[in-house]
């Protein structure tokens, strides 16, 4: 693995924090979340259109860019430092290589190009008790279903105009302004029990979206409500869904994990000036040696984690998975940050209006949705083979497996 950036991923880097820390600072991020659509449409018109930010992995055919995962790694990370709500991560990470990889052309060519431009924006509606099941980040997801009868989940039948949809799906990102949903319901009844995806527009008669309330305002998720709503199968019946979920997922946590980093990296900045400029006993607490020490703790952390994640960008373009393990460290390395931040900001530091508690809401928030990061690691040594012959945590010879 080649670590130095290319002179087009400089560029992708330099050009996006530039726009970002112009359009993109901690009031302009407020006064988006508390918009009806949770982010910046203009801002987002703008990353489309000056840096072709929605395209950027899909292929030159749909109109995209061409890149890997590792460009995005790249954007995502940026868009970390500064906390911007966008809909990358629901159109881009989760919906986007899901019709690319189970899409008929026709859907492909009507759905792709459209998002590569900023145009459209959609999200992933997986029912279940957490999205890192459906994508197979914390456990296997071969026994994910995406219905559970009138008790909960999705249900889809057919009809005489195709298929009809019935159920419910929470914590759906981006949910409630997405152009399109990409729904995923059980079919087959007991008998022939699958999950398959299903398209679903934004102004279907019988759908009803509702933004929830999040602790991560920047995050921004709805509950989805299906009431018998028509939707158009995403590929066809044959298509392998779960193994194409689980594929996705691997991607999508080795870009969350550059996001985190970004995060963790701007928090960690942000400390280091004020402790700087704060003075105690006639001195900056920066001099002081136990303020150094925690402060260095975090940076290794923080290191550790970039290192992590961009190892895992450039294996998922090699078809390896480390997406798992490098978002556990990076989750861990912004949660530490965004304490500390929070503790040496001194007394200010612990009012909710400080700029600090976004970055530890996102830290906490991030948790919640992709996490723990202990399962992670988990899936990640269960993946690797590590627990083997019913003794988990055991290797051969009797040593404990770290």
């Amino acid at each position: 693995m080649d670590t130095r950036l290319t002179a087009e991923q400089d560029e992708i880097r330099r050009t996006l924090r530039e726009l970002l820390r112009k359009r993109c600072g901690p009031g302009e991020v407020r006064a988006a979340v508390d918009g009806p659509a949770g982010y910046d449409p203009l801002l987002w018109s703008a990353l489309a259109g000056r840096l072709g930010l929605p395209g950027l992995a899909l292929p030159e055919a749909y109109g995209g860019v061409g890149c890997s995962v590792t460009e995005l790694a790249l954007a995502a990370e940026e868009t970390g430092r500064f906390l911007a709500p966008s809909p990358l991560l629901a159109t881009c990470l989760l919906a986007a290589p899901l019709i690319l990889a189970l899409g008929t052309e026709a859907q492909r060519a009507e759905l792709l190009p459209r998002i590569a431009a900023g145009s459209l924006t959609a999200a992933l509606a997986v029912p279940g008790p957490a999205l890192t099941t459906a994508l197979g980040l914390t456990r296997r997801n071969g026994e994910y279903s995406a219905g559970g009868g009138r008790a909960g989940g999705v249900q889809a039948r057919r009809a005489a105009d195709g298929w009809r949809l019935y159920g419910e799906a929470g914590q759906v990102l981006d949910g409630h302004s997405a152009g399109v949903l990409l729904v995923a319901a059980h079919t087959g009844g007991f008998t022939r029990p699958r999950t398959l995806l299903f398209l679903v527009p934004e102004d279907e008669a019988g759908l009803t979206r509702v933004r929830q309330t999040a602790l991560d305002a920047t995050r921004p998720r709805a509950r989805v409500q299906l009431r018998d709503v028509s939707a158009r199968l995403l590929g066809s019946e044959e298509a392998d869904v779960l193994p194409a979920l689980a594929g996705a997922g691997d991607a999508v946590a080795a870009v969350l994990a550059a996001e985190a980093v970004g995060a963790a990296d701007r928090m960690l900045e942000r400390t280091v000036e004020y402790a700087g400029q704060r003075v105690q006993f006639g001195r900056p607490v920066g001099s002081f040696q136990a303020v150094k020490h925690r402060l260095a703790d975090v940076y290794v952390g923080v290191q550790a984690a970039r290192s992590a994640a961009y190892y895992a960008a450039w294996a998922a373009g090699r078809g390896e998975r480390a997406g798992g393990l490098a978002l556990s460290q990076a989750l861990e390395a912004l949660r530490c940050a965004a304490a500390e931040g929070v503790q040496l900001h001194g007394g200010i530091g612990f009012t909710w209006e400080h700029d600090a508690h976004l970055y530890f809401k996102r830290a906490a928030g991030d948790e919640l949705l992709f996490g723990p990061a202990h399962r992670l690691r988990d899936r990640a040594a269960e993946a690797a083979g590590l627990f083997t012959g019913g003794k988990a945590g055991l290797l051969t010879g009797g040593e404990v497996a770290v």
